[in-house]
């Protein structure tokens, strides 16, 4: 069984997400961080309240765990509109989003999450329900077969993906907004922990939310879950107060260190050193040493490891940094033929 990583920035449970949706601001000026995003939405929402209409398709893309589903409820609450929630894996046909879209009322907000994952024929069907507010169903089949046309109220459609790169050239076409989510600068992480715990009435000392910050990994949902977890630490072990101390030592058992890495990268970054003499290597090989799936490490562990600059990828594969010895406490000697051969040429 996978050990759990608490700097996994993926949602884990419904008891994560409640807890979650009790720090999530409910309007614009709540909102901390993305300051280019919601610059640009302030702007749209103003303008579709003048004009009374709801505002424009918007597709929020980036990691998972910086706000794409936030977002979305701020738009819903600022619009004073219903917000309805699905995923891309849960329509499966288009009898599934049938029964969603004709529900909405005007100005609805529809957010669906991991949008990328939408089969053809569901993606298809959504064409014309974005763009002129109006669904084409088929009853029946073969030469019984009939084609309804449904008009719909106008709504909002809010996507949200981490794979951009899977969106189809039509679908991403009809978005009026796109936006990424950039990781989170650790001064607005602070904020968000300042925020959470007088939500959450937590006692803390500054120079302990400036450490939590800088371990959150540029994203609000560690930080959050890292706050809990320090929080239940100085409640058994101290006096409730977080402090820095308290705060070194529940990092210490969860085994993350002053950079925000946890053990899965240190091994990561031992074996591409001390194994492939700081690479380069393939993922593939690394997975392999390391026992891991592949897409394990090109979506949990790399992405940040090259945010930070102790991983870089080149064509021949993955090489450590400098900055990835020094961490470590290793020396920097550079790479070394694989076999000691010298060049044919």
């Amino acid at each position: 069984m996978a050990r759990e990583r608490i700097i996994d920035a993926e949602a884990r449970d419904v008891q994560e997400e409640r807890y979650d949706l009790t720090l999530r601001p409910q309007s614009i000026d709540d909102c901390i961080g993305q300051e280019k995003l919601l610059e640009k939405i302030t702007i749209a929402l103003q303008a579709a309240k003048q004009r009374n209409e709801p505002m424009e398709h918007t597709l929020l893309h980036g990691p998972p765990g910086l706000g794409k589903t936030t977002v979305a409820h701020v738009i819903a609450n600022e619009m004073g509109a219903n917000l309805k929630t699905s995923s891309g894996p849960a329509l499966t046909r288009p009898g599934d989003l049938m029964g969603i879209l004709t529900n909405l009322q005007r100005g609805d907000v529809l957010f669906i999450d991991e949008i990328h994952r939408l089969p053809a024929v569901v993606e298809e069907f959504i064409y014309p329900a974005m763009e002129d507010f109006r669904v084409d169903f088929t009853v029946d089949s073969g030469m019984h077969a009939k084609t309804i046309n449904i008009p719909l109220q106008p709504f909002t459609l809010i996507g949200a993906t981490t794979r951009a790169g899977l969106i189809t050239a039509p679908l991403r076409a009809r978005f009026g907004i796109q936006h990424h989510l950039e990781f989170w600068s650790q001064e607005h992480l602070g904020q968000c922990l300042e925020r959470a715990g007088g939500m959450l009435k937590i006692a803390y000392d500054s120079d302990a939310v400036a450490l939590l910050s800088k371990c959150s990994r540029g994203t609000p949902r560690v930080a959050n879950r890292l706050l809990r977890r320090v929080r239940d630490y100085a409640q058994v072990h101290g006096e409730g107060k977080i402090t820095k101390e308290m705060a070194c030592a529940a990092l210490r058992i969860e085994e993350i260190d002053e950079t925000g890495l946890d053990n899965l990268d240190r091994m990561f970054l031992r074996s591409l050193i001390e194994t492939y003499n700081g690479g380069p290597a393939g993922i593939e090989a690394l997975a392999a040493t390391l026992g891991q799936e592949r897409d394990t490490l090109e979506d949990v562990v790399e992405p940040y490891l090259l945010q930070i600059g102790f991983v870089a990828r080149t064509r021949s594969g993955r090489v450590a940094t400098e900055a990835a010895y020094k961490h470590l406490g290793l020396k920097y000697g550079g790479r070394k033929q694989s076999d000691g051969q010298e060049s044919l040429f």
